[in-house]
């Protein structure tokens, strides 16, 4: 079973980087930068000093904690607390800690694309925690939306932290937060972290280190085409670029080309031509206000209870429920 995931995995790599090197302009999606050695570079990332997001939502987790656990817990039932994305649950410790000490009745759920982030994820909270109920998912947020509407039998808490929800822009966050909402009952919570828009230099400074941790973490999408699927690329003929538009709160990344070159992916019998300073389209990262916030969740059938931010302002962790 293992070995057919994987496969299947592997064919939609393939086939989304086709699609992606093939299109003009070219991109590819952020999601595949996350392998072992992506993991492991994100990790990083969210110890740099640049990197506010983390800091951010961790001191509003950790300010509030009890507060949003009386929220997830209504009515003292029995509740399953998903989590798209989860990583290595550096964050949500917090909440599960409290939630476990206070005897809160509750299962966890992760879901995560990387089979190694929730190996290793498992492995901690066993350890840390060991009273835990734990029963990881592997899959993309998409993929894993059916096993969460299937949950019927308790009351269903969705976590997604770390503003992961700005990686898409506006049309496709509503279509997902609809899916969301679809797969909730009317007493469910959506738990989602949004990074607020702010000065834009502390915006450009998280997604383009001096220290070249986040180019790393970018190219190694490129690195991982190589790897899996036959590709030449050089990763020294790319440069790392990030630009941030404060009128529409959108930061993108891109891998610039620095030459005229040829690639070629054994596994697509592919070849794919760069003119110099052609881009590849890497990532998006939204920033938001509550305006924004209240619109998108309109659009998609959904109304803000309440909502909680750091010192600075530039984080909010929101509560939503079905409208």
């Amino acid at each position: 079973m293992q070995e057919n995931t994987t496969q299947h995995l592997t064919s939609v790599f393939a086939n989304e980087v086709r699609e992606g090197l093939t299109s003009f302009p070219k991109y590819l999606s952020s999601k595949y930068f996350y392998d072992e050695t992506g993991d492991r570079l994100f990790q990083q990332i969210m110890d740099m000093p640049e990197y506010y997001l983390t800091d951010s939502e961790l001191e509003i987790l950790l300010d509030h904690v009890a507060e949003i656990a009386k929220l997830f817990s209504h009515k003292d039932e029995d509740f399953s607390l998903f989590e798209l994305g989860a990583g290595d649950g550096k964050k949500t410790k917090i909440l599960l800690r409290h939630l476990i000490d206070n005897g809160y009745r509750f299962d966890y759920r992760p879901i995560d694309i990387s089979q190694n982030a929730l190996d290793s994820l498992e492995k901690t909270l066993i350890k840390e925690l060991p009273p835990i109920t734990i029963n990881p998912l592997q899959g993309t947020y998409f993929e894993t939306l059916a096993a969460i509407g299937k949950q019927q039998e308790k009351r269903k808490v969705i976590l997604f932290l770390g503003s992961n929800i700005g990686n898409l822009l506006h049309p496709n966050a509503i279509s997902f937060l609809r899916q969301l909402k679809d797969v909730m009952a009317p007493d469910d919570l959506l738990f989602m972290g949004m990074d607020q828009k702010k000065h834009p230099q502390v915006v450009l400074d998280a997604y383009n280190d001096k220290t070249g941790i986040t180019e790393a973490f970018n190219k190694n999408v490129l690195q991982r085409i190589n790897m899996e699927l036959g590709g030449n690329f050089d990763l020294e003929g790319f440069l790392h670029w990030e630009v941030y538009d404060p009128e529409n709160g959108t930061a993108k990344s891109y891998l610039v080309s620095k030459k005229a070159q040829e690639v070629f992916i054994d596994a697509l019998d592919l070849g794919v031509s760069f003119k110099p300073w052609e881009t590849i389209h890497t990532e998006i990262s939204q920033k938001y206000d509550d305006e924004v916030v209240k619109w998108l969740a309109n659009e998609a059938g959904l109304q803000i209870l309440t909502s909680f931010e750091d010192k600075k302002g530039y984080f909010k962790d929101y509560i939503f429920k079905k409208n």
